[in-house]
């Protein structure tokens, strides 16, 4: 049995993130960053335990680390631009003693290989869609932390997305939110530049209700406060267009 130290690290308690392939991986991480332990898990033959098992902001935090590490190794070099971002993302959402335990978690993780289709499909059994898009959204951001975004990283997010069952209008509505060009706004809205009036009105109120922060509501107040960046950005691509058009 190994004995790993994690308290409150990922913001909640953890259920199903525990099991399977994201289990494995923490499990390992864990044993390798902290110890004295807490909850048991059995994963790919091993034992891991733990007392903490209410699921949810845990599961979403977990996904998150094991997502964060695949797009930052996609390139082969970890840049101190990347974890300054997730460590300023963590601490947001967790506060700054969390984050220095989970950055520390993170830092094992990048040590190892991740089997990343079995992982997002652990994930999207698991994850509700809102969840997902979150999660995606937040991977964006780390691949534009240094300002340059490398082709490989963009891939492996696109991976990513395809694996966890999000659509290629969510994946370039979200991409858009972080790389600008004449058509972000309509991408963003999920609507075409040629679209009518009244097709980019309905178009904005179809994207204000699936970007909605109280989507993620289950996962707390901070989560929700990161996808209201989100949503906020939906708003402003439906200003920029009425601007441009003239219309109320």
């Amino acid at each position: 049995m190994a004995k790993v130290k994690f308290g409150k690290w990922l913001g909640g308690g953890l259920g199903w993130a525990l099991g399977g392939p994201l289990g494995g991986i923490l499990g390992f991480a864990l044993g390798s960053a902290f110890d004295a332990a807490s909850v048991t898990v059995q994963s790919n033959g091993k034992t891991y335990s733990s007392r903490n098992a209410a699921p949810h902001v845990g599961d979403f935090a977990a996904s998150l680390l094991v997502l964060s590490a695949a797009v930052m190794k996609s390139d082969g070099k970890t840049l101190k631009s990347e974890l300054d971002y997730v460590k300023r993302f963590l601490s947001q959402q967790f506060g700054e003693q969390h984050a220095q335990q989970q950055l520390l978690l993170l830092k094992e993780i990048l040590k190892q290989e991740i089997p990343l289709h079995d992982v997002c499909m652990q994930i999207k059994q698991y994850m509700p869609h809102s969840e997902r898009l979150q999660i995606i959204h937040y991977l964006f951001g780390i691949s534009k932390a240094d300002g340059h975004v490398h082709e490989l990283e963009l891939q492996t997010i696109h991976t990513i997305a395809n694996y966890l069952g999000v659509s290629v209008a969510d994946f370039n509505s979200l991409k858009a939110m972080y790389f600008r060009d004449t058509n972000s706004d309509y991408l963003i809205l999920e609507v075409a530049a040629t679209a009518s009036d009244e097709e980019v009105k309905k178009a904005y109120r179809k994207m204000a209700v699936k970007f909605h922060p109280d989507k993620v509501a289950a996962l707390g107040e901070e989560v929700q406060k990161a996808a209201n960046q989100k949503f906020q950005k939906v708003q402003s691509a439906y200003e920029n267009i009425k601007k441009q058009r003239g219309f109320a």
